[in-house]
């Protein structure tokens, strides 16, 4: 199985190959057999949970050195070879050196200096240098911050205290952040790894094909459509675009977008995959744990939004299709709703029964994940897709490359957790805390407005979970001080660290869709920028407003969603600046107007609804204008 795995990757790929494969199947068999608790059941073994880590760890490291370079050196085999023995020797001896470490013994020190290097390296070559400056500069601030004056002055502590603490203490990298990447996230990647796989991507953007295909600008509906399907079950904007883009970017292309618009519209579509239910993001995981909630809940309050988030593309694309007079693809391009559900009539089933699993028995997430895999491969070994069952290989195939898939994830997580470690100890989010809240006065619109550039800035250099652990841990205690719920502090924190995917310059997502469209990355993310305007006014609204987060009066939560669509609607012709016919500057203005006073939440503040009222009123008028526009122009 092995060799077949090999051969069909690209000569010279990757070096070592059956060492990778190896590798990676062992990451993966080690989370599956922990989730499922074998080790306890089969081999009667009562580990610690630290000792699992530090396992897994290893092998991330160990792939991590042996995929990056083209031909690694003997330096890159050292690293990769030593981080491996060392986290494994690690996990033997935890046990003993947990009960050890306050007396900071000579091989602890040196094993977590040693420790702290292949992590912060193996970051670096995955994730770029970000995540591990900022690490770097707080462990300066660590040791030295006891000299700064006022709120900033750090806690004194000792470097070898810090050395021995960051690397082995179950509240820096061995703490939440990594044990929610390998217990939690690494089975929800195997499941978007065997749906991919088993022709799950296909299914889903041939049935946005079918449904949206035949409409105007329908090949930008069907990205929108697909995209939101697609990052239902996959949770990353760049594999979202890598997945639904190259079928997409082509059809948006053709049927008369030009390249930027189309990679644009797939950037934003992909990246509000990371919003969508049932599995969103990783950082949804972290954050149902720093919340302490069950991930179900986090999962309900982001239904609004991620229904916002897609919607406003949608009306996006609709009047961006009208404008450039797109209209959809002739119907025998397309193919059957009902043909296309015939041979796929299984795959929204295991993703059914995650949602019950979730909500009706309570589960925990990772066991809701490894239930609905093992349906998966199940329906697809017995039916598989348009005729074609699914090899047992490609399987095993896609199970063993979830292994090489995490391990950008499991290393940005240890360096977090690093990061919160460092936080702890010198007590530097506290005095962020008071910072904050005296910069801006406590303040609720400045410190939202200060939160969100902050989130976007620092998303230009750091992936999206990076972002979320690092404002969460700074920024949000800011936010519920001054009266932001928690569970929509959050979320706000989430929602504009995931915008910096499509937020120039660097807009990971945007650069992913411009490479498949061949199109100006630059222009390209300005692009999404402008096509995604709503997402960036959205949080501001949940933030200060339950309801959009499903809290609240059910009526009041209904009505709050209609009057947000209907501020979409009207805001995006503002926008574009287009309904039947081109519209003048000055009613471009009113519809934007009329748009931002029906977005307003009528529970933001009191007498809040009369913004609805004003909102329908202008909106209703600019409406009935274009209608009566329109029908003398057809007259005529």
């Amino acid at each position: 199985m092995a060799e077949e795995y090999i051969e069909e990757r690209a000569p010279g790929a990757r070096p070592y190959p059956r060492t990778v494969f190896a590798l990676e199947a062992l990451l993966v068999v080690c989370v599956v057999v922990w989730v499922l608790d074998l080790q306890r059941s089969l081999f009667g073994l009562n580990l610690y949970t630290e000792q699992l880590l530090l396992a897994v760890l290893g092998f991330a490291i160990a792939i991590c050195y042996l995929i990056t370079p083209r031909r690694p050196a003997k330096w890159d085999l050292a690293g990769g070879g030593g981080g491996l023995v060392l986290c494994l020797y690690l996990a033997w001896r935890y046990p003993q050196l947990s009960t050890e470490l306050t007396s900071r013994p000579l091989d602890g020190i040196l094993m977590s200096a040693a420790l702290c290097l292949l992590v912060c390296e193996g970051t670096r070559r995955m994730a770029g240098f970000s995540l591990v400056g900022f690490t770097l500069f707080g462990v300066v601030y660590a040791l030295y911050g006891h000299y700064l004056p006022g709120i900033f002055q750090a806690r004194p502590v000792e470097f070898t205290r810090l050395l021995v603490y960051l690397n082995l203490d179950t509240n820096a990298l061995l703490g939440t952040s990594l044990q929610i990447a390998i217990i939690v996230i690494v089975p929800f990647i195997l499941l978007g790894n065997v749906l991919g796989r088993c022709g799950g991507s296909e299914f889903f953007t041939d049935l946005a094909r079918a449904w949206m295909g035949r409409y105007r600008g329908g090949s930008a509906k069907v990205a929108v459509v697909g995209s939101a399907f697609f990052g239902m079950i996959s949770g990353s904007a760049v594999a979202n675009v890598s997945a639904v883009g190259v079928v997409t970017i082509p059809l948006m292309k053709r049927s008369g977008f030009p390249a930027q618009i189309a990679a644009a519209i797939e950037a934003v579509g992909s990246t509000g995959g990371q919003l969508m239910p049932p599995v969103m993001g990783a950082a949804a995981f972290l954050m149902a744990e720093v919340l302490q909630v069950p991930y179900v809940q986090v999962m309900i309050a982001a239904i609004i939004p991620a229904f916002l988030y897609y919607l406003a593309l949608f009306f996006q694309v609709d009047v961006e299709a009208a404008k450039r007079g797109i209209t959809g693809e002739s119907p025998e391009r397309l193919p059957s709703a009902r043909a296309v559900l015939k041979s796929g009539w299984y795959f929204p089933l295991p993703f059914a029964l995650l949602v019950y699993a979730l909500v009706a028995w309570n589960w925990q997430a990772e066991h809701a994940a490894l239930l609905a895999t093992a349906v998966l491969i199940g329906f697809s070994l017995v039916f598989g897709y348009k005729g074609e069952r699914v090899p047992v290989k490609d399987v095993i195939k896609a199970i063993v490359s979830t292994g090489g898939t995490v391990v950008d994830l499991i290393l940005i997580c240890a360096v977090a957790g690093m990061f919160i470690g460092i936080l702890n100890i010198s007590g530097l989010a506290f005095g962020m805390t008071l910072q904050l809240l005296a910069v801006t006065g406590e303040s609720l619109p400045m410190m939202l407005l200060l939160t969100a550039v902050m989130a976007i800035l620092l998303g230009l250099g750091l992936p999206t979970v990076g972002v979320y652990i690092i404002m969460a841990t700074l920024i949000a205690p800011a936010l519920v001080k001054v009266g932001v719920a928690p569970m929509a502090a959050h979320m706000f924190l989430l929602y504009f660290g995931i915008m910096s995917m499509v937020t120039p310059p660097v807009a990971l997502s945007a650069f992913a869709a411009a490479n498949i469209a061949g199109s100006d990355v630059d222009k390209t993310g300005w692009t999404a920028t402008r096509i995604g305007w709503a997402a960036y006014i959205v949080p501001f609204l949940f933030a200060v407003s339950p309801s959009l987060l499903m809290k609240g009066n059910p009526a009041v939560i209904v009505w709050a969603v209609i009057t947000a669509s209907l501020g979409i609607w009207l805001g995006t012709i503002g926008v574009v600046g287009f309904f039947y016919a081109p519209v003048p500057v000055l009613k471009r203005a009113l519809f934007v107007i009329a748009g931002v006073l029906l977005l307003i939440p009528a529970d933001m503040f009191a007498g809040a609804y009369l913004t609805d009222i004003a909102g329908l009123a202008l909106g209703g008028a600019l409406i009935a204008r274009e209608l009566r526009a329109r029908k003398a122009r057809v007259r005529a």
